[in-house]
């Protein structure tokens, strides 16, 4: 949206295409994507698609009748096809530094494999996932308590001025394209509810990027004294504590550190019990009344 918006303002939008309404809530209603409610509220004007296929023979030839000077790609779900990009200058916005995490989920991949840095890359579409020509990158660092959630919405505020940039040079006939070096593809696979697991047989830093790389969602719940609880920050514990507890006991109760393997901690940093709202540990700690060698269990997924 940030994107959409951005180009809103700069540019002439002469169709915006998102996915069908989708059946949510309890009641099952018919619910517009945010691009499809953002499109609605502040470009009333343009003309919006949710086609089930965006290569179906209509709305392609809807789309390439435009004679738009730029198609803008950016987490959309279909693949478009040789038809309807014959011609045509389309780009796509990438939420990591290709070609490492092509695929679905590579910011959280990127936080999951403790990666020190990831960032936006805007390249042309190609037959295979992510494998266009690089036309321009940005970067930033990842934190080592930033979850999924935070570096995603970081990485969309990245966007607009990565993708205007793109948009002027080739306006300009200045572009650049680089091919990706093969060598060093990794691959960012979908995540599902099943991949929410944790096990404290595991290094503390591996223990700290699987709870942030899953929060929020699929999300990390462990098990203590018998009932969920969500775990959605934490950080690597300081190598200096020395402590021989089984793994997942709390060492430090209202510090939050809890034993990983091989004599390392992790600090839990933001919790959230079943049925309330998140809260920094020490909060969820007082008022518990946690003490030490109690132990948090893995395993389970929400």
């Amino acid at each position: 949206m940030p994107t959409l918006a951005a180009l809103h303002a700069r540019h002439e939008l002469l169709t915006i295409v998102s996915q069908p309404d989708k059946p949510s809530g309890r009641n099952l209603r018919l619910t517009p994507t945010p691009i499809g409610e953002w499109a609605g509220a502040h470009a009333p004007g343009v003309p919006l698609l949710k086609p089930d296929s965006v290569n179906e023979p209509g709305v392609c030839a809807h789309l390439r009748v435009l004679g738009a000077d730029a198609w803008i790609v950016i987490a959309f779900g279909q693949k478009l096809g040789r038809a309807l990009l014959e011609g045509v200058f389309a780009a796509n916005l990438h939420a990591s530094l290709l070609p490492r995490w092509r695929g679905a989920a590579p910011i959280n991949h990127a936080v999951l494999a403790g990666d020190a840095r990831t960032g936006n890359s805007v390249i042309t579409l190609a037959d295979r996932m992510d494998a266009g020509l690089i036309l321009a990158q940005s970067s930033r660092p990842i934190g080592p308590a930033q979850t999924a959630g935070e570096l995603h919405d970081l990485l969309a505020s990245d966007g607009p001025a990565l993708v205007l940039q793109v948009l002027d040079r080739h306006a300009a006939g200045t572009l650049t394209p680089c091919a990706q070096d093969e060598s060093l593809v990794t691959l960012a696979p979908k995540l599902s509810r099943e991949d929410g697991r944790l096990d404290f047989d595991d290094s503390g830093f591996r223990l700290s990027r699987r709870i942030n790389g899953l929060s929020p969602w699929p999300g990390v719940t462990v098990s203590w004294r018998g009932q969920p609880l969500k775990l959605l920050r934490a950080e690597p514990g300081p190598a200096e504590v020395e402590q021989e507890a089984a793994p997942g006991a709390l060492i430090d109760p209202f510090a939050g550190l809890v034993a990983g393997a091989g004599g390392s901690v992790v600090r839990l940093l933001e919790v959230q019990p079943a049925g309330k709202r998140a809260m920094a540990w020490a909060d969820f700690a007082r008022g518990q009344r946690a003490e030490a060698d109690e132990r948090l269990i893995g395993g389970g997924s929400c």
